[in-house]
């Protein structure tokens, strides 16, 4: 069973920063993982996904606003997100593809103000 546990959303003006954290617990090996967020009426999109191996795919919305890393040896990969806009406001969910499974994580809320 794997544990995937956010951190680091808020509240921020637009324009601003945050830094979200996902540490996954429960296995030693863990492949692609990604971030997903979902906003208010909206259905789950894909933010951005690393593989192990460090590879990078983001939605064309956040290309050149976040970036997305993983710590290997901490089962834990991290989202920056620059330059927010208010649209970016949502539930970020975290994801985690595990020998053929999928986990997530409950979310972290980013709430980005005008």
């Amino acid at each position: 069973q794997v544990q995937l546990v956010e951190s680091g959303g808020g509240l921020v003006q637009a324009g601003g920063s945050l830094r979200l954290s996902c540490a996954a617990s429960g296995s030693i090996f863990i492949g692609t993982m990604g971030w997903y967020r979902q906003a208010p009426g909206k259905q789950r999109e894909l933010v951005a996904t690393i593989t192990r191996s460090g590879s990078t795919n983001y939605a064309d919305d956040v290309k050149g606003r976040f970036t997305i890393s993983r710590d290997n040896a901490k089962n834990t990969v991290y989202l920056q997100l620059n330059s927010l806009k208010p649209e970016d406001t949502a539930v970020y969910y975290c994801n985690a593809g595990v020998l053929g499974a999928n986990y997530w994580g409950k979310g972290t809320l980013v709430t980005v103000s005008s």
